[in-house]
Order: C-alpha cells, then structure tokens, then sequence
C-alpha cells in the first residue's frame, strides 16, 4: 500500500466538459471530482479502469485492484493524482510483480523542463526522452509540464 502526495491547487480539471490543466495557486483549489470521473479519466487515457475500485473520501482517492505490471500501476496513481482538487492518493494495487522497486515521482516547479528534470536525475539533459515516454498518455507533449504536475521518473536508461 502506497500513500501518494499531490498539489491540490495543480492538475486537470475533470468531469466539467473540459481535460485543461489548472495550476493558480492564487485561487482555492476546486471540489474534488467524483470517483466516476476519475474512473472515465483513466479510460480516457487508455488506462486498464476495470476491475479498479475508485472512491474519493474528502481529498482523497483510495485505489485497489490489479494491474499488469509496475509502470501502469504507477500511471493509474499519476492519472488520479494529477486532478485538480486532489490531494493524495492512497493505493493498494496488485501487480503481477510482487518486488517491484519503490515508485519515483517528480513535483515539477516553475520553470522545469523535462531535459532539467533528466539532467538531474540522470545526469545527462538528452535523456528527457525517457522521463516523457514513461509518462504518456498523460502527455501529448514534452514541452507542456506545469507546476505542481507530477511525473513519474524511470529507472535510468
């Protein structure tokens, strides 16, 4: 079972018609969306939903099931996560894998490039190739991060 932090001010803003990202911590972070729209979320970006048991308690998601393998676990995490008006997820997923190494998430700041991100965690800016590539379907687009996203970063290349 993993406990996962995220910026509640930050994130996309679901079940309104609209998939745009919001991150103004100026203004109060919006309600929480259902746990049907963060389920319709995760279809929407082609992950496996079914079977998953999604509910929001306050700001909270909790999320049990099964998944495939590590790295869709941790997208299931990321794509409830990185919705505005939530603040943590709390997971307990399966995987076929049972000793998969502990996730590792990346908060980007203001003014964070994936090749920033890849240089220092990989020591060498080119490699934000990997860091975007383990993040899709949630990105379309490897200049479009913004602050208080989270990402998950892969083991190195």
């Amino acid at each position: 079972m993993g406990l996962f932090n995220f910026i509640k001010s930050a994130g996309r803003l679901i079940g309104l018609g609209s998939h745009d990202a919001v991150q103004d911590e100026s203004k109060p972070a919006p309600p929480p969306p259902a746990a049907e729209a963060i389920r319709t979320e995760m279809e929407r970006l082609g992950l496996p939903a079914q079977g998953m048991d999604v509910r929001v308690e306050g700001d909270t998601v909790r999320i049990s099931g099964a998944a495939p393998d590590a790295a869709t676990r941790e997208k299931l995490i990321l794509a409830a996560g990185n919705v505005a008006g939530i603040a943590k997820v709390e997971e307990t997923i399966s995987t076929a894998v049972a000793s998969a190494p502990e996730p590792v998430f990346y908060t980007v700041a203001k003014g964070d490039t994936l090749s920033a991100i890849a240089k220092q965690h990989y020591g060498n800016a080119n490699k934000y190739q990997a860091i975007f590539e383990a993040n899709q379907p949630m990105l379309k687009d490897p200049d479009k991060i913004y602050p208080g996203q989270v990402l998950r970063i892969p083991p190195q290349p």
